[in-house]
C-alpha cells in the first residue's frame, strides 16, 4: 500500500503517518530523512545531493526522485510506504507518477488532511512545553493544573517554539497554499484525491484514515 499524505504544517500528518506505519507495517518516508540517509550511505545519488547542498542550492526534483526510487526499493518498503512532504509541486507529482510507472509501482491513496486555517493558527500558537521534561500544554485546551507549574515534573520553566508564533504559522500556511495546494487539482483530476478533517480529534482522524485505507 503506497500512500501520499498531504496537508499544511500543523495538520497532524506526522502523528497520523506514525499510526499508519504502526498499523500496516510500512515506513514513513520524509524528504529530509531520505536526503540525510542517502548522503550518509555514500550512494551516487547521495554524493550528488551532498555536492548540491554543500554549494547552498536546493536539491532538484530529478535528484530527489532518484533518491525516492532508491529508498522505495529497499526491503522495508516491500509492503508499501507513506510519502510525507513529497510531492510539493505539480511538477514533482508528475515526476513521481513517471517514476512509479517505470518501477511498476501503484499509488494506492492520496489523502489530504484539511484544516481551518484560523483554528489551526490558534491551535499551534497556543502550544507551550515544559522546559524540563517536554510535556506539551496549550493556552486554551490543556493548561497545567497549577498555573506556572508542570503537572509531571513540577518545573516552573516553560518554553514556546519560534515556529509556533502566529505570524510564523501564517507564513508557513501561505507557502503551502501557494506552492503545494495547486497539486490537489492534479490528483483530483486523476480520481485519486481523498480528504479527512484534520481538525477533528486525533483518534477520529485516525479512524477516518483507516476507513479510507479499506478498513470497515
Amino acid at each position: 500500500m503506497n500512500i501520499v499524505l498531504l496537508g499544511p504544517p500543523g495538520a497532524g500528518k506526522g502523528t497520523q503517518a506514525r499510526r499508519i506505519q504502526e498499523r500496516y507495517g510500512i515506513p514513513q518516508l520524509s524528504t529530509g530523512d531520505m536526503l540525510r540517509a542517502a548522503v550518509a550511505s555514500g550512494s551516487p545519488q547521495g554524493r550528488r545531493a551532498k555536492a548540491i547542498m554543500d554549494s547552498g542550492q536546493l536539491v532538484p526534483d530529478e535528484a530527489m526522485i532518484e533518491i525516492i526510487a532508491e529508498r522505495t526499493a529497499q526491503p522495508d518498503c516491500r509492503k508499501g510506504f507513506i510519502l510525507d512532504g513529497f510531492p510539493r509541486t505539480t511538477r514533482q507529482a508528475e515526476a513521481l507518477a513517471k517514476m512509479f510507472t517505470e518501477k511498476g509501482l501503484k499509488l494506492d491513496h492520496v489523502i489530504e488532511m484539511t484544516v481551518d486555517e484560523a483554528a489551526l493558527v490558534e491551535r499551534i500558537s497556543g502550544r507551550f512545553t515544559c522546559g524540563q521534561c517536554g510535556t506539551v500544554y496549550h493556552d486554551s485546551t490543556k493548561r497545567p493544573r497549577r498555573d506556572g507549574v508542570c503537572d509531571v515534573c513540577g518545573s516552573t520553566k516553560f518554553v514556546r517554539r519560534d515556529d509556533d508564533k502566529p505570524e510564523t504559522v501564517r507564513a508557513r500556511l501561505k507557502v503551502y497554499r501557494d506552492q503545494t495546494a495547486p497539486i490537489l487539482p492534479y490528483y483530483r483530476r486523476r480520481g485519486q484525491l481523498k480528504t479527512v478533517d484534520g481538525m477533528a480529534d486525533i483518534d477520529a482522524v485516525t479512524a477516518a484514515l483507516f476507513k479510507l485505507l479499506g478498513e470497515p
